[in-house]
């Protein structure tokens, strides 16, 4: 596999991901799968998807080398308020020390906009957008760090090098079909 340039020298950016259309975490397992083709480290934290189901997209990525982790409960509305602020603490801690100190090249916190934008329950306390914020700022300079979900927060679209919305123009749940697998998950 060909290697990325050396990290060292490599500016890292930061990408954002949001708008109320389908493709968020597609377009940024796109982009894991672009640099994992180029030698790059990738780790993937799922902030809201639970480990107790199967995803299309960690079973392929897991065969060309990309790391990815359901870090969340699942909808907000399948658990109590409780265990979801529980699973959102250790993802936030784990995104934090997985950035700051782990071997990575990217970074992917799939869906932590939605998760900052919870509002059935209190979410500040154990995911404060100041730190997320932070985060972005202190990363390794190498690192590029990649954010998704509906709802970016201002502070975050401020930070970013590259905001990316994608609108929903048609989308078949409109009509009421669920989840298509291999499209959905």
């Amino acid at each position: 596999m060909e290697r990325a340039k050396p990290t060292t020298n490599r500016k890292g950016y930061t990408l954002v991901y949001t708008g109320d259309g389908k493709g968020k975490t597609t377009a940024a397992i796109g982009l894991a799968v672009r640099a994992a083709g180029r030698g790059c480290k990738v780790l993937v934290l799922q902030f809201i998807k639970s480990s107790q189901r199967t995803y299309g997209e960690q079973i392929s990525l897991r065969k060309i080398g990309v790391e990815m982790r359901q870090l969340g409960a699942g909808f907000t509305w399948t658990k109590t308020p409780e265990e979801h602020r529980e699973a959102l603490r250790t993802a936030w801690e784990t995104a934090k020390e997985e950035t700051m100190h782990g071997p990575w090249d990217v970074v992917i916190l799939d869906e932590i906009n939605n998760a900052l934008a919870i509002e059935r329950f209190p979410v500040a306390d154990i995911l404060p957008v100041a730190e997320v914020v932070e985060l972005i700022e202190r990363r390794p300079k190498h690192l590029h760090l990649v954010l998704t979900g509906r709802n970016a927060r201002p502070e975050i679209i401020e930070k970013a090098d590259l905001v990316s919305e994608i609108q929903a123009v048609k989308h078949y749940y409109n009509e009421g079909v669920p989840a298509v697998l291999g499209l959905e998950y």
